[in-house]
């Protein structure tokens, strides 16, 4: 049982990354998961405050990834219709077969949302600038929360090793 709970938190975490770049997968979530469920195992020792502590960084992290796109096309001068195009365009851009069909899709799916609501081409595409940024940095953040969620892992998995290889 030890040996799959292990192996389970190394899947979660992987998926976690996978997360990270595909909406409707909580990036973050599944990483912290992998490291409760490692943390389960009997040969790894609890680590509560990592838990704790893990478990605040992807409330923060969820909240901010809602926010920080937002802020982005805010910033430069977008609507909510840009911000609901830029989700839309997400979701789209899973679909499509092309390279960074993910970021296409938030770009264009805020340059069409603002466009909807004026017709000013020049601010679409600043408030397009806007969402692409602001779901490129909410990207980013997640990647680093997972990052270190990984270290974790490894630092648990190193940590206990001879316990672990006993297991075999």
């Amino acid at each position: 049982m030890d040996i799959f709970l292990i192996v389970l938190g190394l899947i979660l975490i992987i998926t976690g990354f996978i997360g990270c770049i595909v909406p409707g997968l909580p990036g973050p979530g599944l990483a912290w998961a992998g490291l409760l469920v490692t943390t389960l195992s009997n040969v790894i020792p609890d680590n509560w405050s990592l838990i704790g502590v893990g478990f605040v960084i992807v409330l923060v992290i969820t909240v901010l990834d809602y926010i920080i796109p937002a802020i982005g096309t805010k910033k430069f001068g977008g609507s909510k219709y840009g911000t609901y195009g830029a989700i839309i365009g997400v979701l789209a851009g899973i679909f499509f077969p092309i390279p960074g069909g993910i970021i296409v899709g938030a770009f264009l799916g805020a340059f069409i949302g603002e466009l909807l609501k004026n017709s000013d081409v020049a601010l679409s595409l600043k408030a397009a600038f806007g969402a692409f940024i602001g779901f490129l940095a909410s990207t980013g953040l997640q990647l680093i929360v997972v990052i270190i969620f990984l270290i974790q892992y490894i630092n648990m998995i190193k940590g206990n090793w001879d316990q672990i290889t006993q297991l075999f």
